[in-house]
């Protein structure tokens, strides 16, 4: 994409279009279920939009500075699940600072998809909703940067594996892998490496609710 606009135009279009039409497009098959699929949805509509970053540590436009993230959405629009946002560092995060997070990298700019979750309708049925735009406010910036910096703070200290996903306001940190058989190295409680699950950052749905009635000026009903 050569601009903000144009990205954000063809994102605009998406919406009301049924997986199946979209995947048609894309030359995809559209799986009977996400069980096994789990990040198919983002995978076409990345395909979509041509983003360009694949799974390395970079935003899906970063000639854009632009991170692309769908939102399953229930019958009342209310987010169904947390968001992944990267994994985490587990070692070598002495000096790690905010401001050069990936978390902060990928959320300076986020284009939203919101798509249908129900599992009422057969996956190749459900629709995308409408694009939107955000940066987070100074507010939410703060927010996130505390979390995450607590997060880190434990990591370092070797406390990764007490870690909950009930910590945190907005972002939780929480086992990021296919199985429990990956496993990565991680700082131990008296500093030694310890094989732990991976870990990834999640927004929360409460923060995720939160920006889409700011957006759309919904109240909490």
């Amino acid at each position: 994409m050569s601009d903000l606009r144009t990205l954000f135009d063809a994102a605009s279009a998406l919406a009301g279009q049924s997986f199946a039409e979209l995947a048609a497009a894309q030359g995809m098959q559209v799986p009977a279920d996400l069980r096994r699929h789990k990040g198919w949805v983002g995978q076409l509509l990345e395909a979509a939009l041509g983003a360009s970053a694949g799974s390395q540590a970079l935003q899906d436009f970063p000639e854009l500075g632009v991170e692309l993230k769908t939102i399953p959405l229930d019958a009342r629009g209310r987010p169904l699940e947390t968001t992944f946002v990267c994994t985490t560092p587990l070692t070598n995060v002495a000096g790690v600072n905010w401001e050069a997070s990936n978390v902060r990298n990928k959320l300076q700019c986020v284009l939203w998809i919101p798509i249908d979750g129900r599992r009422s309708v057969a996956l190749a049925e459900r629709t995308v909703g409408t694009a939107f735009l955000w940066q987070p406010s100074e507010k939410q910036e703060t927010q996130l940067k505390r979390d995450w910096q607590e997060h880190m703070d434990r990591i370092a200290m070797g406390e990764v594996e007490q870690i909950t996903a009930h910590q945190g306001e907005v972002l939780q940190l929480r086992p990021k892998a296919a199985n429990s058989r990956v496993l990565t190295e991680a700082i131990g409680p008296s500093g030694q490496l310890i094989q732990t699950l991976p870990r990834g950052f999640y927004l929360k749905t409460q923060f995720t609710w939160q920006i889409i009635r700011d957006t759309f000026g919904l109240d909490d009903s």
